[in-house]
């Protein structure tokens, strides 16, 4: 009996709550051009209007623009300049070892085997 008085209860509370909160009024009303006898040059003046601006002090506002960093870009390709040739050198270096290291193939390089004694 306890439980259905607790369901009861909830139930109560969410229909109150959910209502309540449909009926606060609407905050924002939004403007009708077809009722009001405005002229073209009017609702184009109500349109280009900013809708939030309360105040003036967001036209002294101006946005501050981060500078491109040039020094830093400089920096990573002067450092991918030098390290570049060092990295070919040991490119090449490993790809001549695994080549010589090949063991699928007809060309091995062990030492002493030939496949015409198999």
């Amino acid at each position: 009996m306890h439980l259905s008085r607790f369901s009861r209860l909830l139930a109560v509370l969410v229909l109150v709550s959910g209502g309540a909160a449909l009926a606060q009024p609407q905050r924002r009303q939004l403007n009708s051009y077809q009722d009001s006898e405005m002229t073209l040059e009017e609702r184009n003046a109500a349109r280009a209007r900013p809708k939030s601006n309360i105040n003036a002090y967001t036209k002294d506002i101006k946005v501050k623009e981060e500078p491109i960093p040039w020094k830093a870009i400089g920096l990573a390709v002067i450092a991918f300049a030098v390290t570049a040739p060092f990295a070919w050198r040991a490119y090449k270096g490993t790809t001549r070892d695994i080549a010589a290291a090949n063991t699928f193939g007809v060309s091995s390089s062990r030492g002493g085997e030939d496949a015409s004694e198999q």
